[in-house]
């Protein structure tokens, strides 16, 4: 045990705390371990939140230490489905700061969602996995805190932040939209006749109240919104754009597949994803419920669970043809969206597992906690299955695969599978053109080329004037550019300026016979921009 213990503090990397300073901790950095304090009334609290999970009691008022900041008349139960079992103290918890007073919040957050992190030996299956889906698309933060109840050590969380009012206002500038959650806990009674078992699948129903025992409303209204949603995607999908954000849908279902995340719409039950309505008019995704990812779930709902050689090569294209799965198979018979989708598959791997990052990360995430997890006396793993669980499957039941040993053979997998080993487009020389040296008229509009080889079919520029306006599309002309390579084209467009203050955020996409391509591939997050009047200097 003590080889065991200096072996992984080898690991720890110098992170800078900020406790016992005066310096505020931000509640989701990752560089350091929070501390949240409860102090509840009840002396047999395990008992007392078991029972009022139970009987739909609500929560239990208490009080809340966050990072040394308290805070009064706080609610907190356990939360989560099957993450839940009686009688534990390591169960995952929900803490309402705005419980007894509305107002209350913790640097703008108003609930804390702590993650017991069932089923993963490792402790960073949610961690990684957020962290990595914030890179493409909107996604919650995670990191990590030891939580205390009446001054007991419980044992080291995953945090992560909540689906909520602070979280859509913050993302999509908004909150009080139609606000969906893929599956329920109880289904209500008196439900007509509806599809049996289709969970979050986005089946349509022509009674509406059947949507009810699939999705849990978190806004006052919506239902005709969601209806309407699944009716476009299964019956009209060439108009699925106007009401779907498609590329972020694509996203989490690329995300999903690369990582095996199949305790979501990908896997058996369709379950463990938010649906927003953003102000455009149109549905986000967001993930949810990622303890189970990097394999640890193993069902497809094409028939038992997958043994280890399955989840390594899980099929990229997994649902494609299942009517069942419209979110997949509506999207990817769209050529199009089936090469954008296997594009992001490709960044994917390229970014954070085919360079070996997410390896680095795992160790230096375990590095940061293993003195907390060894500390923890209700810990569901000994120390020695935390050590191994990166490159070893754990549980001779469970049969939890370790990490490394799941994705090191994945990308191999994916990276020599025919559908992505076709040449995507090289988009190359990309520029907007400024005011000449001598003119004297002011450019009013902005004039974007750029080059693409592997033989371009068509070049299309996304833009937008407002981050909060979604992208306008348009199909850019094909130019003549004098001697050019086999197989390279150059392209153009031309969008009108909004006034000289204007600053126009762009990406391209490159489309060839096979593939797709973006730039820049950070578009996401760092998307192109300029300013018309520094074209005009």
């Amino acid at each position: 045990m003590k080889n065991v213990l200096i072996t992984l503090l080898a690991l720890m990397p110098l992170f800078a705390s900020a406790q016992g300073s005066k310096v505020v901790r931000p509640l989701f950095d990752k560089k350091s371990i929070g501390e949240i304090r409860l102090t509840l009334p009840a002396k047999n609290w395990v008992d007392a939140l078991d029972s009022m999970r139970i009987y739909g009691m609500g929560m239990m008022a208490g009080s809340a230490t966050i990072d040394g900041i308290r805070y009064e008349g706080v609610g907190v139960r356990f939360r989560g489905d099957k993450s839940y079992q009686l009688g534990l103290k390591r169960n995952p918890f929900t803490i309402r700061l705005n419980f007894s007073d509305s107002a209350q919040n913790h640097q703008g957050h108003s609930s804390i969602k702590l993650s017991s992190a069932l089923r993963d030996p490792s402790l960073v299956r949610e961690v990684l996995f957020y962290e990595i889906a914030g890179k493409y698309m909107p996604a919650s933060q995670a990191c990590y805190t030891k939580l205390y109840v009446n001054d007991e050590y419980v044992g080291v969380f995953v945090n992560i932040e909540s689906v909520d009012k602070p979280f859509l206002e913050k993302t999509f500038g908004s909150s009080g939209n139609a606000f969906f959650k893929a599956g329920v806990d109880y289904k209500p009674e008196g439900l007509p006749a509806c599809k049996q078992n289709i969970f979050g699948s986005l089946e349509y129903e022509d009674n509406i109240e059947c949507y009810k025992g699939n999705f849990e409303a978190n806004s006052a209204s919506g239902w005709a919104e969601l209806q309407e949603l699944t009716r476009i995607l299964n019956n009209d999908p060439s108009k699925i754009d106007r009401i779907l954000d498609v590329d972020h849908t694509l996203w989490m279902l690329a995300l999903n597949n690369v990582m095996v995340n199949l305790s979501s719409y990908t896997g058996n039950h369709s379950v463990n994803y938010y649906l927003y309505r953003d102000n455009s008019g149109r549905f986000q995704p967001i993930h949810w419920d990622l303890n189970l990812a990097f394999g640890s779930y193993k069902n497809t709902g094409n028939g038992s669970d997958l043994e280890l050689k399955g989840l390594q090569n899980l099929d990229p294209l997994l649902h494609a043809d299942n009517p069942y799965k419209p979110l997949i198979s509506q999207l990817l018979k769209e050529p199009l969206y089936k090469k954008i989708y296997l594009s992001h598959i490709r960044q994917i791997l390229e970014d954070n597992f085919s360079n070996g990052w997410y390896e680095k990360r795992a160790q230096e995430l375990q590095g940061m906690i293993v003195i907390p997890f060894n500390d923890d006396r209700n810990k569901l793993y000994s120390l020695d299955d935390f050590q191994r669980s990166l490159r070893e499957t754990i549980g001779r039941k469970s049969k939890i695969p370790g990490i490394v040993e799941l994705m090191s053979k994945r990308t191999r997998y994916l990276k020599d599978h025919p559908e992505l080993t076709i040449l995507p487009p090289a988009i190359t020389e990309v520029n907007v053109q400024g005011r000449g040296k001598f003119e004297n008229q002011k450019l009013t509009d902005f004039r974007v080329t750029a080059k693409a080889d592997h033989f371009p079919q068509k070049m299309m520029i996304y833009y937008r004037f407002n981050d909060s306006d979604p992208y306008a599309v348009m199909l850019m002309s094909e130019e003549s550019a004098g001697n050019m390579p086999s197989g390279t084209k150059a392209f153009a467009a031309t969008i009108e300026g909004k006034g000289m203050d204007s600053v126009l955020s762009y990406y391209i996409i490159a489309e060839n016979a096979g593939s797709v391509s973006f730039a820049p591939q950070t578009y996401f997050s760092k998307p192109y921009s300029i300013k018309l009047s520094d074209l005009n200097k």
